[in-house]
């Protein structure tokens, strides 16, 4: 089996955008094609990660319109499907492929084009459980994670008020990351937020509100309203447009095209089903498989790890995240935000790009939008967001109800 890296990448800014989900993904695309030094008719497969194109634009069958656009003519271009997973499964085939000797250059790709859809189409569309015997009670994906946040404070035995301040922790330190993220969709602190807030109060004359810090902000019902109990509005991701696209090429090749290519070290991935068939989600349980088939691949362990970008759609499920990929123990990863252990020069730095909750989640593209980071920090290209002398990271997706984890071990391959 060959080493397989990634020759280049690009991404979109995430946000709101009037570009359709193909020409988002041009963007990307072209982008990554020109840090590789390639042109479109030097790639020889392209994987799109999407998941719900059907609703949002009437457009399943993506992959070969996505070719076509970029001139990428004849070559096999399948779409998949793993709701946030979508681009990360994609990413892991095209390893496989590439790694086997099928292929030497291919595109992996997401997109996603959510701000399209109404709020009740989006929920219809980002269906939290099994069709049957679990969306007809009404559940709702922050319901999912107020349950989780719940059974992980029983399982702990951790007073709800004290994760609670956890979680907020994981919301602010986010958007602080993301605030010097120029790709991000949120490039604004909570503090920002709140003191616009205060502004806008003043002007209009009506009360100050009387808040001291960004703590005090976040557990004002009016400025961050209850979504799903016990989760407010900033526990939650935003819903976004965007696309992220990569190139990847035997290490020899990549080699040639690049003076830093970024190596896949290991990948792992692993499924599970109904919620009421897993029972206790305090722990995600197929991460942990996941994550220890890339590990074994890699030849690593997590204390080897620099920098992680993981699948914070909720702030709970950044503090599940940390503990399921072994970079803290279960139980002590809503102790080590509270000890800024995952702060940009902290212990273990995460997300410091903004992750999902600052810097937007497009849901087919976060995937390669995770690779998209981890690359640019190990070749520190990152800015006031490096992670100094990183050399090993690791990209981490949940699709769904914990029904598809995939994780990318990425280090330096020069």
């Amino acid at each position: 089996m060959r080493e397989v890296a990634v020759v280049g990448v690009g991404m979109t800014k995430f946000g709101t955008s009037e570009k359709t989900q193909l020409e988002m993904f041009s963007e990307a695309a072209m982008d990554a094609l020109a840090e590789s030094n390639l042109k479109p008719k030097d790639i020889e497969a392209l994987y799109i990660g999407n998941a719900y194109g059907g609703l949002q634009e009437s457009q399943r069958i993506m992959g070969g319109y996505a070719a076509e656009e970029i001139g990428c003519w004849n070559v096999p271009a399948p779409r998949f499907e793993s709701a946030c997973s979508s681009s990360t499964f994609a990413t892991i085939d095209a390893i496989m492929a590439i790694a086997a000797g099928y292929y030497d250059i291919m595109l992996v790709s997401g997109v996603e084009r959510q701000q399209i859809l109404s709020t009740p189409w989006n929920t219809k569309a980002m269906a939290a459980g099994h069709s049957f015997y679990e969306m007809p009670t009404g559940l709702s994906f922050p319901g999912v994670f107020g349950m989780a946040t719940h059974l992980y404070a029983h399982r702990y035995s951790i007073p709800l008020p004290e994760l609670k301040e956890a979680m907020a922790l994981v919301a602010i330190t986010n958007h602080e990351n993301g605030a010097k993220n120029p790709k991000a969709q949120y490039q604004v602190t909570i503090r920002d937020m709140m003191e616009r807030r205060k502004a806008k109060a003043q002007k209009e004359g009506k009360p100050l509100p009387i808040w001291s810090d960004e703590m005090d902000y976040l557990h004002d019902l009016t400025a961050n309203p209850m979504i799903a109990s016990p989760l407010q509005l900033f526990d939650c991701c935003p819903l976004t447009d965007g696309a992220a696209a990569a190139v990847l090429a035997p290490l020899d090749i990549a080699k040639k095209l690049t003076p830093k290519p970024v190596l896949i070290a290991g990948f792992g991935a692993s499924s599970a089903g109904t919620l009421c068939g897993q029972k206790d989600f305090s722990r995600v349980k197929p991460r942990e498989p996941s994550a220890k088939k890339a590990y074994d691949m890699a030849g690593l362990t997590p204390k080897d790890i620099d920098v992680a970008e993981v699948h914070d759609c909720f702030t709970i499920a950044e503090i599940l995240a940390i503990e399921g990929l072994g970079l803290f123990d279960f139980g002590d990863g809503w102790k080590a935000v509270k000890r800024g252990d995952i702060k940009i020069g902290g212990k273990m730095p995460i997300n410091p790009s903004g992750g999902l909750k600052s810097k937007g989640h497009p849901v087919g593209a976060t995937g390669v939008a995770q690779i998209y980071d981890i690359v640019k920090q190990l070749r520190e290209e990152c800015g006031p967001r490096q992670i100094e002398g990183a050399k090993i990271g690791i990209t981490d997706t949940m699709g769904g109800t914990f029904a598809a984890i995939g994780n990318i071990i990425l280090k330096r391959g020069w």
